[in-house]
């Protein structure tokens, strides 16, 4: 899952605003992968929901936010720059093993 993110930040307020979103997506377990861009590797289709449904109570009044979810094969399939150099292919983190 991928959130992406446009807020204003040009008074202190909205700044504020903007700081507390982002903290509460890192509190959610997302990590940045650019500015205004962060992921989350989900296990299913009813914790994207439930991610989706928190995010949307939590997106300030003012800015636009996107919610981006796609496959795991799709994920390992995302070509990244770093530069002009050409990034290491992304892997699907790895699945917890409970017993």
């Amino acid at each position: 899952m991928m959130v992406l993110f446009d807020l204003p930040v040009l008074t202190r307020p909205e700044r504020k605003a903007a700081t507390k979103f982002r903290q509460f997506l890192l509190d959610q377990g997302f990590e940045m992968s650019q500015f205004s861009v962060y992921m989350r590797f989900c296990t299913g289709k009813e914790q994207v929901e439930a991610l989706t449904r928190r995010i949307g109570q939590n997106v300030p009044s003012t800015g636009k936010v996107h919610i981006l979810c796609f496959t795991d094969r799709q994920y390992e399939t995302m070509v990244c720059f770093d530069g002009r150099i050409r990034a290491a292919q992304r892997r699907n983190p790895e699945q917890y093993v409970l017993f």
